[in-house]
């Protein structure tokens, strides 16, 4: 007998069938547990794809028999296709600039050190602790007081200055993992500083931030309270959805939810299968 399975045998010896069997029980408390908070949280998920699949009608709250009407008519509703698309515009621009900028944030608090760092640590971390009413009213005080028309453009840069505190965070711990070594070695082989970062730094920074921009994306897609304090006539995908629940939601704005969900476990499903091969093609090389 191996040591190794000595040992395992003298533990199980050791231990009392009464300590077993408890943790047994609390296994089995936290499997159930783990089942219904999950239930729970997939429930109205679940809830907007069956109902995306109800027959046409005045409302959308009671079920009246299985139809591809609304996917086939998902562009028949306006107003619902006019605040999706500008949700998506809002999000992909905000995403695209608070990623460039929180970027380099990131790198200069991990590899530089200046007067004031400390402080624009604390400041990056403030809009996440703020509740969002209090960042949203102030915002749109500020507006006022400016004397600017709220907008599609008041939105987008609402939407960056709380994204950006995402992208620093998520791309600050990529940057700290990097062994500055290897840029080293690029510029000492008569690199240019744009090919050390195109060919080197940003690669390996690449994985950090698109993890910034899915999370930046979704915040700012999801986004109500703040937009409702900035986006003055302007209507979100958000915004619409909270307006249309007093008279009963329209289909299409299922369809249109069920879409982004099946997209992004898509997009989830395939970094983790690419991620995967990734780790096989290392192994057989190794």
């Amino acid at each position: 007998m191996s040591v190794q399975a000595a040992d395992v045998l003298g533990e199980a010896v050791a231990t009392p069938p009464r300590i077993r069997g408890g943790r047994a029980r609390r296994n089995w408390v936290l499997g159930i547990y783990a089942v219904v908070v999950l239930a729970l949280l997939l429930v109205p998920i679940a809830y907007t794809i069956v109902f995306s699949f109800n027959q046409p009608g005045r409302t959308n709250a009671t079920w009246r028999g299985f139809s591809f009407d609304n996917w086939t008519g998902i562009l028949d509703d306006d107003r619902v296709v006019a605040a999706f698309v500008t949700s998506i515009v809002v999000g992909v621009v905000a995403t695209l600039v608070a990623a460039a900028i929180g970027t380099a944030i990131a790198i200069a608090l991990v590899r530089y050190r200046f007067r004031f760092r400390t402080g624009l640590t604390l400041l990056l971390f403030l809009p996440m602790a703020t509740p969002e009413v209090v960042l949203g009213s102030g915002l749109g005080s500020q507006l006022l007081n400016l004397g600017i028309d709220k907008g599609v453009g008041t939105i987008i840069v609402a939407h960056i200055m709380f994204c950006i505190s995402f992208v620093v965070i998520t791309v600050r711990a990529r940057v700290a993992s990097l062994d500055p070594a290897i840029e080293e070695a690029g510029r000492d082989l008569y690199a240019s500083p744009a090919q050390v970062w195109w060919r080197i730094t940003f690669p390996l920074l690449l994985p950090g931030i698109v993890a910034a921009c899915l999370l930046s994306f979704a915040l700012s897609f999801d986004d109500f309270i703040i937009t409702a304090f900035v986006s003055g006539n302007a209507e979100t995908f958000p915004k619409y959805i909270y307006t249309a629940a007093a008279r009963a939601i329209p289909a299409q704005a299922n369809v249109f939810a069920s879409i982004i969900f099946l997209l992004a476990i898509v997009l989830v499903l395939g970094q983790q299968l690419a991620a995967g091969a990734r780790r096989r093609k290392l192994a057989r090389e190794g």
